[in-house]
């Protein structure tokens, strides 16, 4: 009985030990995995700064050659561009403007411009919509084929059914975005963020202050005066004040 006691710990603690070294293993592996995305990230990060140093440099290069050469650089890179393009140009110029010429109605317009702002902003993931949607063709080619035989076809059915949904699925809020979603979203919410810290918001006013005003309008002309030229009269505002003007 000794020695079968002595072999069950023996067992068991050879079990606990290839169970610690599993766990090990695996966060091992974990760590490993995501150092090498948080590597291609870096990688890609680092790929985008040295294009976009690359194209400073040959925009600034542009910039001396052409001071140099007297030649209007405008007009040199106006001629790389096609018909196309420039309508292109000329409606998000259009678009831009009759998004920024605007005054405040309510909070709904307001609302709805800038669902509309996010909305151009946040660019949908065409290829992967692509290939979720050519995973789901393939499904209705099959079925209208005869031919619903196979793994492929099981897994081209649930890619459809993952896709298209009808009234009766129960499947809800499953779909787990990329990394790169993520962090658009992030940088977009940060952007909105430092613009709602850094607007200029109402001033509070100043109850003691001197009225030098009859109305609002007059109100809002004397302080815009006050922004321009308050720096060159503050000496003979003083002397009014002291009585020694004149």
């Amino acid at each position: 009985m000794a020695d079968a006691s002595e072999a069950m710990e023996a067992r068991r603690a050879k079990l606990d030990e290839l169970k610690q070294r599993m766990s090990e293993s695996a966060l091992a592996n974990r760590k490993d995995v995501q150092k090498e995305h948080n590597a291609q990230r870096t990688s890609a990060k680092e790929s985008a700064r040295l294009e976009r140093k690359r194209l400073q440099a040959l925009a600034m290069g542009e910039k001396m050659e052409a001071r140099e050469t007297g030649e209007d650089l405008e007009r040199k890179r106006n001629w790389d561009y096609s018909i196309e393009d420039n309508e292109n140009w000329d409606k998000k110029q259009k678009h831009k403007k009759s998004r920024a010429n605007f005054q405040f109605t309510e909070y709904d317009d307001a609302s709805r411009r800038k669902y509309k702002r996010d909305i151009d902003a946040l660019k949908p993931d065409l290829k992967s919509y692509n290939a979720q949607r050519a995973a789901a063709m393939g499904t209705i080619i099959a079925s209208t084929s005869g031919d619903p035989s196979g793994d492929s076809a099981v897994s081209q059915k649930a890619a459809a059914e993952l896709l298209y949904r009808d009234a009766n699925s129960f499947v809800y809020a499953d779909h787990k975005p990329t990394e790169d979603a993520i962090d658009t979203v992030i940088s977009k919410m940060n952007l909105d963020m430092h613009k709602r810290k850094t607007r200029s918001r109402r001033r509070a006013e100043d109850e003691d202050a001197a009225v030098t005003y009859i109305n609002d309008k007059n109100k809002v002309y004397n302080k815009k005066l006050e922004r321009f030229y308050n720096a060159h009269t503050k000496e003979l505002r003083d002397n009014f004040e002291r009585g020694t003007a004149l």
